[in-house]
């Protein structure tokens, strides 16, 4: 199957084994919580503009809304009135995103909308301030191919040719396959947009290592404890074929293990929060949201 690519971690290493990302962000107390970066004033300028660009809106059609709302299980199960936020979240994130469709895929109404309702969940009660600095969203009728240049931990390049189902580019463009998102019907814990669009939180403050920035309140090293021993419990279930809640894509490194336990949040929450518990908690924290209590136990 075609896995993602998060672009920002290819100057720094491929998948690892050891989860020192988590732990060097507490090391020695030399950063702390992790917070939105500090605006610089043309930085200021383009967060004035993206706020005055999301008072617009974009509507979406009852009939496009139903369909994205049968796609998405997670916001069909919320209450009316978050409900109706999503919607207006959704129209907001349509006004400021631009849509192309490549290699003869047409976007279309129902597309959007669809895109639009899976990328608002995660940020339902974050705002779309969380979405600043990046405006593009491809899409592709299939899987694409790339051609990927990375350097290893000992400073070899590497080049390769990968077939992908999503890419999120740091301050670029998300790439989606819309034949992957139409066969998510077919896995109850598969979100494509959801999936790229936790890379897109991971780097508003650094490199994709699956440490978003945190709330206030929320404790750096209770999030870097917690990742690490999860992390590298699930690496070893996958090297050694053990049977998994999780994707066992997670196990590429810590910013698909971010990526993958997000998306499980938002479609089968079960599974993370028994295989995983603490990893679902420090999630409820930090997407302010309960998921378990909509879905309960899918499948």
């Amino acid at each position: 199957m075609p896995g993602c690519c998060m672009a920002s971690i290819r100057s720094t290493s491929r998948p690892w084994r050891a989860a020192s990302a988590w732990r060097s962000r507490i090391c020695a107390g030399k950063r702390k919580v992790p917070r939105l970066p500090a605006l610089s004033r043309t930085s200021v300028s383009l967060r004035s503009w993206y706020k005055r660009l999301r008072r617009r809106r974009i509507h979406v059609a009852d009939g496009d809304w139903a369909e994205a709302l049968a796609r998405t299980p997670c916001a069909q199960a919320l209450p009316d009135r978050e409900r109706r936020r999503l919607r207006e979240l959704a129209g907001q994130f349509l006004a400021s995103k631009r849509f192309e469709g490549t290699a003869g895929f047409e976007i279309d109404a129902s597309v959007r909308a669809v895109v639009a309702a899976k990328a608002c969940l995660p940020v339902l009660h974050l705002g779309l301030d969380f979405y600043a600095g990046w405006s593009d969203i491809v899409v592709y009728p299939g899987d694409f191919r790339v051609h990927d240049e990375y350097m290893d931990e000992a400073g070899v390049v590497h080049r390769e040719t990968r077939d992908l189902c999503g890419q999120s580019l740091s301050q670029g463009p998300m790439v989606l396959s819309w034949a992957a998102i139409e066969e998510e019907s077919e896995s109850i814990d598969r979100d494509l947009v959801i999936h790229e669009c936790a890379h897109k939180l991971d780097v508003l403050n650094g490199p994709a290592d699956g440490f978003p920035p945190l709330h206030a309140g929320m404790s750096a090293r209770a999030w870097s404890d917690v990742f690490t021993k999860a992390y590298e419990r699930f690496g070893e279930q996958v090297e050694q074929d053990d049977e998994t809640g999780l994707d066992p894509y997670g196990a590429s490194d810590p910013a698909e293990f971010f990526a993958v336990a997000s998306e499980t949040f938002f479609t089968a929450p079960g599974l993370i929060r028994d295989d995983f518990p603490d990893v679902y908690a420090q999630l409820a924290r930090f997407y302010r949201l309960d998921t378990y209590a909509l879905l309960g136990d899918v499948g």
